[in-house]
């Protein structure tokens, strides 16, 4: 991110037109009557009903004194621009500039365009509040505003991108948010030095403590209602405009499994579900692998009866099991990026019926066994209840790693992938919070509100790593 220049260069008319030259969009607007007064807009970025209500026809109409007077005043709604610098990116801020007598003068009339607020497409709940982030970053922290109705909720504005000039801004709780955590945020967006930014995924990958890893070390999501929650829990959020998405830190691996339906239902049904996706987790990353394992180095594992079932199963099947399972694991990732490119409703017939058509095809040509096929769908249906798509595709990534692991080593293989998995998560950080807390560092308490949903009587307090100043959010009684 280039460092903005200490002196002002004074903007001026021909300047300007020069370094707007070849946009066709650029209107450039003379006043008959006084050839001193222009004004210069992108005609695509300003609202065409405002400027001619708050801009042509003032103008239009005042002479000369009056001309001088509504500009010395501001008229409300006009700004001095006194650098050129300034100008030009209010220009293309949706801005209108207004020159006269070798000064320069700006007035906002952004076109407001996007979509409306609806729910997101990727985080679904049953019950809650159902509106989600658009494109339009006022339209997003107007909808955080409605909900923290607070003057200790503040903003910090900056700019990433020398040619796209992002704006990103980084909202926290004052009292809450812990300072040197919002600094470090605030300094790391600031070293970035891109030529663009278009999303909030593609900004969070800059500012990792650990880019190289397959992890997400950013919570990120769409619902305003989650990152209220990370606000009021003492955490930092990110907006970036052109996203429908935000992101809190510092994040837990753990807080990937949350959803803010745990928090909307009877507690002993959010915990039921949070344990769900745990285990959901567990079959995704090893049952496959497990398969592999045992029909390749242990059958003596596998119990009596299923053996005879697993045998004949096998017997028309020419390839090792290592194969077979790496065939299947990447037809089905190939059924789900075909399900996710396609239109909605091409998609999900091609995703049932091409799994069900190509899975028994390939059984009957003896390409895979029966019980294979279990394992995989198992999988594949396993890693769909991780309401993060991000991890849930991270660990669908890891997983390939585990069943060549499996294949060629057996079940120590298998134990030296789960090993590495566990030392890697330990060495990650986010931004100098531990990626696994309240597992390491061992906090029990928090175990409450990790592993399980428990009553809100017992969540007093606030996410130890986030270090919050104020770590008392709850003072209920029962």
């Amino acid at each position: 991110m280039g460092t903005a220049s200490t002196t002002q260069d004074p903007p001026s008319l021909a300047r300007t037109l020069e370094d707007l030259h070849n946009c066709i969009e650029v209107i450039h607007r003379t006043f008959p009557g006084n050839e001193e007064l222009h004004a210069v807009y992108f005609s695509n970025l300003v609202d065409m009903e405002r400027l001619h209500h708050d801009l042509i026809v003032p103008l239009s109409q005042a002479d000369n004194a009056q001309l001088a007077a509504l500009l010395q005043q501001g008229g409300g709604l006009l700004q001095n621009a006194d650098d050129h610098t300034k100008c030009i990116d209010g220009i293309l801020d949706g801005q209108a500039a207004v020159f006269y007598r070798n000064q320069a003068y700006l007035i906002d009339l952004l076109k407001t365009i996007g979509r409306n607020i609806e729910q997101s497409g990727t985080e679904t709940v049953m019950a809650g509040p159902h509106d989600g982030f658009v494109e339009n970053i006022t339209e997003n922290l107007s909808v955080i505003r409605r909900r923290i109705r607070s003057a200790q909720l503040k903003t910090i504005s900056l700019h990433v991108g020398e040619i796209t000039k992002t704006q990103v801004i980084v909202a926290y709780i004052e009292g809450i948010a812990q300072d040197e955590l919002i600094q470090k945020l605030v300094e790391r967006i600031k070293d970035i030095e891109i030529d663009a930014v278009f999303d909030t995924n593609m900004l969070v990958q800059m500012i990792d403590d650990n880019p190289n890893s397959v992890f997400p070390q950013f919570m990120t999501t769409e619902r305003p209602d989650a990152i209220c929650s990370k606000l009021t829990a003492g955490r930092v959020v990110c907006l970036v405009d052109g996203s429908p998405s935000a992101f809190s830190c510092p994040s837990s691996f753990f807080e990937f499994f949350t959803s803010p339906d745990d928090y909307y239902q009877r507690w002993l049904l959010g915990s039921a579900l949070r344990l769900l996706r745990i285990i959901g987790f567990v079959v995704t990353i090893v049952f496959t692998a497990f398969y592999v394992s045992l029909t390749t180095f242990h059958y003596e594992m596998i119990p009596h009866t299923m053996l005879l079932n697993l045998t004949q199963s096998r017997s028309r099947v020419p390839f090792p099991p290592l194969y077979e399972a790496l065939l299947m694991e990447i037809t089905i990732e190939l059924l789900r990026e075909a399900g996710a490119r396609l239109p909605t409703k091409i998609g999900q017939t091609i995703g049932i019926v091409g799994g069900i058509v190509i899975g028994q095809a390939a059984v009957q040509a003896g390409f895979t066994s029966n019980i294979l096929i279990i394992a995989v769908a198992s999988s594949a249906i396993a890693s769909f209840v991780i309401p993060s798509y991000i991890m849930s595709a991270s660990i669908r990534l890891v997983r390939f790693g585990l069943i060549i692991l499996a294949g060629v080593l057996g079940n120590f293989g298998l134990a030296i992938g789960i090993c590495w998995i566990v030392i890697h998560l330990s060495g990650i950080t986010n931004l100098g919070a531990s990626y696994l807390s309240p597992v390491a560092p061992l906090s029990g308490k928090e175990w409450l509100d990790t592993f399980i949903r428990g009553p809100f009587s017992t969540l007093r307090r606030r996410p130890s790593l986030v270090r919050s100043p104020n770590p008392n959010k709850n003072k209920m009684r029962k």
